[in-house]
């Protein structure tokens, strides 16, 4: 099959992109030509956010899917829909947990809790702004799910991942945060009612983008492992293999460490089971993900 993965270059999309060139895929990777591509894959060099420039290098390109990594506003989402959606079958976006950010509950949140048609679609707000979009992630990723969604025909998937762990190149620092203050016994910042949430490991969300890219199905699917973790789970995997003393202090307002919450982020994957395909569970792979991340 002829697919265009939008990023790609790290990460998550990295393993996607290798696993479709093993799997005899032509594979081409789209971006802004900042770094190299996977060897394998048809590197088309061109800025996302400029239309014209899409389109240019484009050329009359057509695909049978396109995962789209790296679509974080309602405004490039919009030039997608334009651009591809008559270039392709089947159009896969990478989407987060983070865009149940308004709805909190004491139960795993099914994909239907999110109204899409009910989501504000506003292209004009400062999305260019890194400062802006770094904190309006969640709400960024929300609109452009409701922007493919009200195209009844444009075939696609929002793939809501879960937290990501695991990985040598996991460039968040998140990890690392911890076992800094690990090792030093110092202070880890959590609310005081601290939730669970959901987590994924790196492989396994690839393998799932991969999985999913070759389905039919429509709409938002959740993903992630079972098995929800606390800060005090991930913490104590750490602390296990960096030595050291796990010491939290409940904090009432401020900010607070990367894997704490203070709202439900836990998700349901049953849409996922449905359709066939089987997570792990955390614990399967919790000790060896720290440990790829820490070395």
């Amino acid at each position: 099959m002829d697919i265009l993965i939008i990023g790609g270059n790290r990460y998550v999309g990295r393993r996607l992109t290798e696993r479709l060139i093993r799997g005899g895929h032509s594979v081409s990777v789209l971006n802004r030509g900042s770094s190299p591509t996977a060897e394998g894959a048809v590197r088309i060099v061109a800025d996302r956010n400029d239309e014209r420039a899409l389109e240019k290098a484009l050329g009359e390109r057509t695909f049978d899917v396109v995962v789209d990594q790296v679509c974080y506003t309602p405004r490039q989402a919009l030039i997608a829909r334009r651009v591809l959606g008559p270039r392709t079958r089947r159009y896969v976006m990478t989407s987060t947990v983070e865009v149940y950010a308004y709805e909190d509950s004491p139960v795993p949140l099914t994909e239907d809790v999110l109204d899409l048609g009910s989501v504000h679609v506003d292209a004009g707000l400062p999305w260019h702004d890194p400062a802006y979009l770094d904190a309006h992630y969640g709400e960024g990723k929300r609109q452009a799910e409701a922007v493919f969604a009200d195209a009844p025909e444009f075939a696609y998937t929002a793939v809501r991942v879960a937290h990501v762990l695991g990985g040598a190149d996991d460039f968040t620092g998140r990890v690392a945060h911890y076992a800094e203050r690990i090792r030093a016994g110092a202070p880890i910042a959590v609310p005081v009612v601290n939730r669970p949430a959901t987590y994924v490991y790196v492989e396994e969300i690839a393998d799932f983008l991969e999985w999913a890219a070759f389905r039919e199905f429509t709409g938002p699917v959740n993903a992630h492992s079972h098995g929800p973790l606390t800060t005090a789970d991930i913490c104590a995997e750490i602390e296990r293999r960096v030595g050291g003393r796990t010491v939290f202090r409940e904090v009432e307002v401020g900010e607070v460490s990367p894997f704490s919450f203070t709202r439900s982020y836990g998700m349901d994957n049953a849409r996922a089971s449905a359709l066939g395909y089987r997570f792990s569970h955390t614990a399967e792979w919790l000790g060896r993900a720290i440990g790829e991340t820490l070395g």
